[in-house]
């Protein structure tokens, strides 16, 4: 429900969006989620928190249920939102609706985790990563895991 969300990122779909059948992708609407999600790191300005350039975000895992076809031309609105904070990671959900519109067309979710790169290893989330996430999305230290 649009209401939920306080971050939105428009997007046009593109014509190379589109697969043989005529309809976008599959995997264009991972990349939609993507873009809204990068997106939402700056809106928070994700990379402010990072100790070193050897350690950030991953993505863990992304899931995306497809609701309606979409057809070229056409303007997304992609939600996100952080619904959980865990020590190691954070669950992002999104919704994506035609552009003005209540129309959803798919919606998913996916878990970021703050990793060192080097180490190749999940390490703690900064806190003033969590208190810029709870300050953005209104939650409280409830919402951690």
């Amino acid at each position: 429900m649009r209401e939920q969300f306080k971050h939105w990122h428009a997007i046009a779909v593109r014509w190379g969006d589109m697969d043989a059948l005529g309809h976008v992708n599959n995997a264009a609407y991972f990349t939609y989620c993507e873009s809204a999600r990068m997106s939402y790191f700056e809106a928070i300005e994700l990379w402010k928190y990072r100790e070193h350039d050897r350690q950030g975000p991953a993505l863990v895992t992304a899931t995306c249920r497809f609701r309606q076809q979409v057809h070229y031309p056409a303007w997304l609105d992609v939600g996100a939102r952080v619904s959980e904070i865990g020590n190691r990671s954070f669950t992002l959900e999104y919704e994506i609706y035609r552009r003005g519109t209540d129309v959803l067309v798919a919606d998913g979710s996916s878990v970021v985790a703050w990793v060192d790169y080097e180490a190749g290893r999940a390490i703690p989330l900064p806190e003033g990563l969590r208190a810029a996430i709870r300050q953005f999305e209104g939650l409280s230290e409830e919402s951690r895991k």
